[in-house]
């Protein structure tokens, strides 16, 4: 039977609040219920934040509610770590010192502990919507999908669906994306995207410089040459 997440949620933060080790908490994406609600495939993605005790916090499974229900634990990142229940539900988490949330990244965010200026240092990071280089969007666009035709042609036909999965993410950002500035595939609906996307990498080129070309106000000498060679 799948976990009751908002269950999850209250046993992680009543956990974690009577550990002296934890200066904060922070909830992330659907977990921060901010515009959007988690529903039934949304995972647990938060931050901890502590200072002396970080490497045994990332180290360990220990503060983990339910631990003897995962199925899958692993370190992701030095900072972070992904856990898989016995139920599938997946949980994405990072630990931080107060100072290396600097280097974090965040849009929707929601601070359920506070006690060392989480809110002041979480609003310092916050992803700012809007704020891409649009000449670097357009030039990875076609620079990516103009490999991605080339790899198709020869036959690499993996590396080519890798390179088109760039492109999209790129052309879905200058399409204005989903609800999620940091990832603009999330909650992103655009029909002749997805039937460019069920085809083979060499038509789906094809057919993505044709959504640029008519929604994106591209350079038509550069439009001309990426389909010149596909």
């Amino acid at each position: 039977m799948q976990m009751n997440y908002h269950e999850f949620t209250d046993e992680l933060v009543r956990t974690l609040t009577a550990d002296p080790r934890v200066l904060g908490i922070v909830a992330l994406g659907s977990m921060a219920a901010r515009g959007r609600q988690p529903d039934r495939y949304s995972d647990h993605d938060f931050f901890v934040i502590s200072a002396a005790a970080v490497v045994e916090l990332r180290a360990s499974t220990e503060w983990l509610p339910r631990r003897e229900q995962l199925a899958l634990w692993f370190r992701e990142t030095p900072h972070g770590c992904k856990g898989v229940y016995d139920d599938g539900h997946l949980i994405e988490y990072a630990v931080f010192t107060p100072d290396e949330l600097s280097i974090a990244r965040a849009n929707d965010y929601r601070v359920l502990l506070d006690r060392e200026r989480i809110e002041e240092r979480m609003a310092a990071i916050a992803f700012p919507p809007g704020s891409h280089d649009l000449a670097w969007l357009h030039g990875m666009f076609l620079s990516n999908l103009l490999v991605a035709s080339q790899r198709a042609q020869r036959g690499e036909l993996a590396s080519a669906r890798w390179m088109l999965a760039h492109a999209m993410r790129h052309l879905v950002t200058l399409l204005g994306g989903g609800d999620d500035s940091l990832d603009p595939l999330r909650r992103f609906d655009h029909y002749a995207l997805e039937q460019a996307m069920r085809l083979g990498p060499a038509s789906a080129t094809r057919a993505m410089l044709d959504v640029y070309e008519r929604e994106c106000n591209g350079d038509p000498r550069a439009i001309a040459a990426v389909r010149i060679a596909q």
